[in-house]
């Protein structure tokens, strides 16, 4: 399905231990690029958010934001730096002694010195943390795709409607382009008639010049060109892969055909459904740009 490259999703999940949320939001890009906030101390997820991300999203500049926060924990082990203990111990003993100073030395007058007492944490278990955030990326990336699949689906109308219009143009070009052979005929035959006053006119002669006209003129190869690749890009819809650079390229090709069109007819009708033409081809063209 197509889809967008701009999106938004969202996911959480809490349990008696921790609270895990996250949230992704892209804007358009070349390639696949990530920016992710995870907190310091689940540096290690990142590369396998990355990873994970990568099988899922071909196309965006995407930010992922995670927040864990732990509600309650019994891995955090209280340490006592005993040798500091006896240091400052023995450092206050040493002033009560020295300046005649009471004696209130107590377990709470160390604590007040804040490395004695050190806070560690359990080693973490990286596999098992890994499986909780990814489940809730799952989450959010499955709302993510979800809103960028409703978008692309506007763009594809978007698309297809530009398109019809085009070919409705280029029958115009198809229909209009051998009258201005005729109307060239004509006219050259009335020019010569004026210029020899009456006298006979050598019809072999016109015959060729008509027919070197329409050679210069002819834009049939064009329009079967354009047509096929129209066709081509309202099939790439079909399609169960990232497009959007395809499309770019075809897009191309199509204001490449019209341009082409445009140099070759000589004629006012032709041209102005020409411009017409290069204006939905460049609004195309920034639909396209939003496609993954």
């Amino acid at each position: 399905m197509t889809r967008s490259m701009t999106g938004f999703g969202r996911a959480q999940k809490e349990t008696e231990s921790i609270f895990i949320s996250v949230e992704l939001k892209s804007v358009n890009h070349r390639y696949f690029e990530l920016y992710s906030r995870v907190p310091r101390t689940y540096g290690f997820l990142e590369e396998r958010i990355k990873s994970h991300l990568q099988g899922r999203i071909a196309r965006g500049k995407v930010e992922c934001n995670v927040t864990i926060e732990e509600l309650e924990t019994d891995d955090v082990i209280v340490k006592v730096n005993h040798s500091l203990a006896k240091a400052y111990l023995d450092a206050l003993s040493e002033l009560e002694e020295t300046y005649e100073l009471r004696n209130d030395i107590s377990a709470s007058t160390l604590t007040r010195f804040g490395d004695i007492l050190s806070v560690h944490k359990e080693e973490t278990d990286e596999d098992a943390i890994w499986e909780l955030v990814k489940s809730v990326l799952d989450e959010a990336c499955d709302n993510f795709i979800a809103m960028r699949e409703r978008e692309g689906l506007k763009l594809k109308d978007d698309i297809c409607g530009r398109a019809d219009a085009i070919l409705e143009k280029v029958a115009f070009v198809e229909e209009r382009s051998p009258e201005t052979v005729r109307e060239y005929n004509d006219k050259l035959k009335t020019r010569i008639k004026e210029l020899l006053d009456g006298a006979d006119v050598d019809e072999q002669r016109l015959l060729q010049e008509a027919a070197i006209y329409a050679d210069k003129v002819a834009v049939d190869e064009e329009t079967v060109r354009l047509r096929s690749h129209i066709e081509q890009l309202k099939a790439m819809f079909n399609e169960d892969e990232a497009i959007g650079r395809k499309m770019d390229f075809l897009v191309q090709e199509i204001n490449r055909e019209a341009n082409t069109i445009g140099s070759k007819a000589s004629d006012f009708e032709i041209n102005k459904v020409v411009v017409e033409i290069k204006a939905e081809v460049e609004k195309i063209r920034e639909q396209v740009q939003n496609i993954e």
